[in-house]
């Protein structure tokens, strides 16, 4: 079992990325922290195989606690969960020793993808016979994820879906969902549970007066930094 410590300030984001990693087969979440010094104190006292580390924390930037896993000796993995686009940013990472870098907001299967990939090279390492058995092993870290959408959706109809959501704050009902984007009530209800099945949306009920209550959706905010 690869044992993992969440580092995000923001608590809501912290528990969707904690169940993201705990519906990963072979993770588990050894803890969770919101600043870099309760990281590194978790680090210190947990035997922790990889950690998950937002890079905009309240107290210290996630180069930094980086840094001082590495001034320690610690040999955790450390995977970067952020929305840091500055290549330098991505530059120093690099040279910190950090084995993934997954640009926030993300889905499920982005990460699930990134975990999956770790999963395969630390089962891949070993001795090495030759030079094809390295490449070999960092090729299955560093390929590129390629994210396929289920058979007959569309790339274009998930972002009007996605965009109609995110323009009503309290939330729309699948046939309310075909009225705005001129898709069928079936198809808007496959498009908005597959936001929900992978973060990006909620359900929820809203009962009315007689029978079964009728499932909405909300957009699911995602962390802007």
């Amino acid at each position: 079992m690869i044992r993992v410590l969440v580092v995000e300030d923001d608590p809501v984001v912290a528990e969707a990325h904690r169940v993201y990693v705990e519906r990963v087969e072979g993770f588990a979440v050894a803890g969770v922290a919101h600043t870099g010094a309760e990281a590194l104190r978790v680090c210190e006292r947990e035997p922790l195989d990889l950690v998950l580390l937002d890079f905009y924390l309240p107290d210290t930037h996630g180069l930094v606690v980086c840094r001082a896993l590495r001034a320690a000796n610690s040999q955790v993995d450390v995977i970067a969960v952020t929305s840091a686009r500055d290549l330098a940013v991505v530059k120093a990472a690099v040279a910190l020793g950090i084995v993934q870098y997954l640009l926030k907001p993300f889905t499920f299967a982005s990460l699930r993808d990134k975990l999956e990939r770790y999963r395969q090279f630390r089962q891949s390492v070993g001795y090495a016979a030759d030079q094809a058995d390295v490449d070999r092993a960092l090729a299955t870290l560093r390929a590129p994820a390629v994210q396929v959408l289920p058979k007959g959706m569309s790339e274009p109809t998930l972002n009007a879906v996605t965009a109609a959501l995110a323009a009503r704050p309290e939330g729309l009902s699948a046939g309310a969902t075909a009225a705005a984007t001129g898709v069928a009530r079936v198809t808007a209800r496959r498009y908005l549970e597959y936001l929900a099945d992978n973060g990006l949306a909620k359900r929820v009920p809203r009962y009315g007066q007689v029978g079964r209550p009728e499932v909405w959706y909300t957009s699911v905010p995602q962390d802007p930094r």
